[in-house]
């Protein structure tokens, strides 16, 4: 292994790691929950859906199913980091709000440990929260702000026990404080601020199972089924109220442990892909979270806990007109959609989300490494009262290391 070529590496992953993966969420829904989920998709799968519980392939770290880690050629080391780019557009009867927010998504690692096990490392996104809006109530004017992110560091483990079965599993831990604020100013000019923070320190775990099956020696169909359990979540949340007519400090409200009180829902997932040798793949994936079942208390008498079963449907795929032929015949040309009937509830009126995809996969000459651009765009409103209609055209930009660090070098 040529470890003067990987400690750059591990040193920039370090310091992505401490900086954690954050992507800047811009929409007023994030304030519900625990934000807005991440997926879990690299740059590659995003131009393809979201897709990957059927992905196996040993040149893309698909941290969608942990069973996918086995497939990484025994020679070969994975780094692959990912940033994106949002432009947002939200409409409100006829107001409308652009903005824009870029920043780092994520950072993975895979490497094999032996023949028949894989493994992977890195930190995404769980879910994330940003917004800043304001509203007319009765005598005054809310201002309503928020932000923070609970992210994954994640390890997991692949192993093929026999040709055509791999199974696997990530252990994550979960970490980040979520920060919500309401301020009211009334027609006095006097303030009052209402602080609601959580913090959420726990671990989270994800199985997966993968079983290619060879048509032919160029045909390939790959099922593929993750399983996630649910779990209390462990951490703490209060709320800060204070106002300025009274110039006293701050009252502390409903200070609580999260035990017993906040929880996750399972997660199921599954998905088929076709493959055509490195020519042509093509997959679809679905997802459920019975979000109704999962626990999450309220500080105040204002606030929902009200969540909704979460599901989503992806399909997507790739083309490569010839892996082996000259520079522009070995780009890889991605597309997708995907629709999500989301898990956060307003006022009895449930998220929705649609989008489709493009990207490419650009190959650096002389080198196995692919830079990857994902293009995506974005609809997200509530029904069936709309509220908020926002639409958000976004670029990630993947760069996907791909190098044979293991080999031995030969003496002569």
């Amino acid at each position: 292994m040529n470890f003067k070529k990987l400690i750059p590496l591990l040193l920039f992953a370090a310091y992505a790691l401490g900086a954690t993966a954050q992507n800047g969420t811009l929409t007023p829904y994030s304030r519900l929950g625990y934000g807005i989920l991440g997926d879990n998709a690299t740059s590659m799968q995003r131009a393809m859906g979201g897709i990957g519980y059927a992905m196996n392939s040993g040149r893309q770290i698909n941290v969608m199913n942990p069973a996918s880690y086995a497939a990484i050629d025994s020679l070969t080391f994975l780094f692959d980091m990912g940033v994106d780019f949002n432009f947002y557009r939200a409409t409100e009867n006829r107001a409308t709000e652009n903005n824009f927010t870029a920043g780092l998504d994520y950072v993975t690692m895979g490497f094999p440990i032996g023949r028949r096990l894989g493994a992977s490392v890195g930190i995404l996104p769980f879910s994330t929260t940003g917004y800043s809006f304001s509203d007319e109530i009765v005598n005054a004017d809310a201002v309503y702000a928020g932000s923070g992110a609970i992210d994954q560091l994640y390890l997991g483990l692949s192993y093929n026990p026999f040709a055509g079965l791999y199974i696997g599993g990530n252990v994550s831990y979960l970490f980040g404080s979520l920060i919500n604020n309401i301020t009211a100013v009334n027609v006095n000019n006097s303030s009052a601020l209402f602080h609601r923070y959580m913090s959420i320190r726990d671990y989270h775990l994800n199985f997966g199972v993968q079983y290619p099956i060879n048509i032919t020696p160029e045909h390939r169909v790959t099922l593929g089924a993750t399983y996630s359990p649910a779990k209390g979540l462990r951490g703490e949340t209060y709320g800060l109220y204070y106002d300025a007519a009274y110039g006293s400090k701050p009252d502390t409200i409903g200070p609580m442990n999260l035990k017993g009180k906040y929880s996750l829902p399972e997660t199921f997932g599954g998905g088929i892909s076709y493959q055509n040798a490195d020519r042509l793949m093509i997959e679809a994936d679905f997802t459920y979270q019975p979000w109704s079942k999962a626990k999450f208390a309220t500080l105040e008498d204002y606030e929902t806990n009200d969540l909704a079963d979460r599901w989503k449907v992806a399909v997507g795929g790739q083309f490569c007109p010839d892996s082996r032929g000259s520079y522009f015949k070995r780009v890889q040309y991605r597309a997708g959609a995907y629709y999500t009937h989301d898990y956060l509830m307003l006022d009895n009126n449930n998220l929705r989300e649609y989008g489709a995809t493009l990207g490419l996969g650009i190959p650096v000459p002389g080198f196995k490494t692919m830079v990857n651009l994902a293009f995506q765009y974005r609809h997200r409103e509530a029904t069936p009262n709309p509220l908020i209609k926002e639409d958000y055209f976004t670029i990630t930009l993947g760069i996907n290391f791909n190098e044979m660090w293991f080999r031995q070098s030969r003496i002569y």
